[in-house]
C-alpha cells in the first residue's frame, strides 16, 4: 500500500478515504463452471482490495473523517452469470458493516456507495458487451431495467460522495447508499 504510505506522509492524514475499483465484471460460466482461481481473483481485487485500503488508510483518518467503498448496484442484487463479481460486491458490504462498527468510537463513518448504470466509456464497454449492440442501442437496453429510465451521471455520483465525505452526513454510517434510479428497489 505504497500510494497510502506516500499520501500520509504528504499530507499527514486523510479526512476521506475512498476505495474504487475500476475493473468490470465479465460474464462468467455458471457457478459449478466457473474456474475457482478467476473466483478467487475476482474476490481479492474486490474485497481485499477494499480490506487493504481499510487496514493501511484508516489509521491516518481522524476522528469524524469518513470512508466510502465505491460497491456497485449488484452488491444489493443478484443476476445470473456474475457470480463472481456479484459475490465481491455482497463482500464489500459485509467488510464496510463491520469496518463501521470497529471505527464507530472514533466517529468514523464507513458507507458503500452503490451505483447503477453510469454513462462512462468504461460502462458503455460493458453495455456494449453484455447485449452485443452498439453504444446507443445498448444504453437503450439498461435504461429500460432502471425505474426512472436512464443512467446516473457521474457529476450525480460527485454529488453522493460528497454527501458521504461531508458534516451533514455525520450521523450516516454503516449504509448503502444506492444511487441508481431504483433499479435496486
Amino acid at each position: 500500500m505504497r500510494a497510502i504510505a506516500e499520501g500520509a506522509g504528504r499530507y499527514g492524514r486523510f479526512d476521506v478515504l475512498s476505495s474504487a475499483t475500476p475493473v468490470s465484471a465479465e460474464r462468467s460460466p455458471a457457478i459449478g463452471e466457473y474456474p475457482s482461481d478467476e473466483f478467487a481473483r475476482t474476490l481479492a481485487v474486490h474485497v481485499l482490495g477494499a480490506f487493504h485500503v481499510l487496514k493501511h488508510g484508516a489509521p491516518h483518518v481522524p476522528d469524524g473523517g469518513s470512508i466510502i467503498i465505491t460497491s456497485s448496484v449488484v452488491g444489493l442484487m443478484g443476476f445470473e452469470g456474475l457470480s463472481g463479481y456479484i459475490a465481491a460486491k455482497h463482500g464489500q458490504v459485509g467488510l464496510m458493516r463491520a469496518a463501521a462498527r470497529e471505527y464507530a468510537s472514533r466517529r468514523i463513518r464507513v458507507n458503500t456507495l452503490h451505483p447503477g448504470p453510469t454513462s462512462t466509456a468504461f460502462q458503455d464497454d460493458i453495455e456494449m458487451r453484455a447485449t452485443g449492440r452498439p453504444r446507443d442501442e445498448a444504453a437503450k437496453i439498461f435504461d429500460q431495467l432502471v425505474p426512472l429510465g436512464r443512467h446516473t451521471t457521474p457529476e450525480e455520483i460527485a454529488h453522493a460522495v460528497l454527501y458521504l465525505a461531508a458534516d451533514e452526513s455525520a450521523m450516516m454510517t454503516s449504509h448503502t447508499f444506492a444511487i441508481d434510479g431504483g433499479l435496486s428497489g
